[in-house]
């Protein structure tokens, strides 16, 4: 065991994201059981526990560990909940999720990405999440329905279906709005068509490819 790195994860998990009123012990608790060094790109990975963003190919990124704990624990997943997250990217959270979880589907827009992280959740163990190649908000359609809906990009517009794809009493977390101030939500349905929204907290992320607002022209 490498001692100087489980305690740069500790300070992680304890100095960054618990302060950050992440109290969810099993959240944290996954944070710290899973290797985020293994995940990050190779030329980052001594930056794995920085409390910032990290890139990832496609200009896409790994939301600083912080955002990451926020949203497990808005999420409230259970051990019994089948769980769909959009934007696999670097496989982390996919790995949180399948502790958190009993499963998970991630779909991930980019090939690439997508096959990075099937390697890096077997290297971890994670058997209970699989990973396939689509774009979420275009040609992916799902007939089931998920206990917890995890959105890893930001969206100008929440997409119609999202909400479909929740059972009743499913969480649904996304992060929408207009660069640079964009509003963390969870959405729950507690009706066939009745939905509670609660704010969580402000931030930016990077946009899902293909749901970013329209670009304006002028003159």
């Amino acid at each position: 065991m490498n001692l100087d790195l489980e305690r740069t994860r500790f300070n992680m998990v304890e100095q960054q994201v618990r302060p950050w009123d992440v109290v969810d012990m099993r959240v944290l608790e996954a944070m710290s059981k899973v290797q985020r060094e293994n995940f990050v790109a190779d030329e980052y990975r001594d930056l794995a526990f920085a409390d910032t963003a990290l890139p990832l190919a496609h200009g896409e990124t790994m939301m600083a560990p912080v955002v990451e704990g926020r949203m497990l624990q808005g999420l409230a997943v259970q051990a019994s909940d089948s769980v769909l997250e959009i934007g696999t990217g670097s496989g982390f959270i996919t790995a949180c999720l399948g502790y958190l979880a009993r499963d998970v589907l991630s779909v991930e827009i980019h090939a690439d990405l997508a096959e990075r992280a099937r390697q890096k959740l077997l290297e971890a163990r994670t058997s209970n999440a699989s990973v396939v190649t689509a774009d979420a908000l275009g040609s992916f359609a799902s007939e089931r329905e998920f206990d917890a809906i995890a959105v890893t990009g930001a969206v100008h517009r929440e997409p119609e279906k999202f909400r479909r794809w929740l059972k009743p009493g499913g969480r649904l977390f996304l992060v929408r709005g207009v660069a640079p101030v964009m509003e963390a939500v969870v959405i729950t349905r507690i009706g066939a068509d009745v939905y509670r929204e609660q704010s969580l907290f402000e931030t930016q992320l990077p946009y899902l490819v293909n749901a970013a607002p329209p670009k304006r022209f002028a003159l």
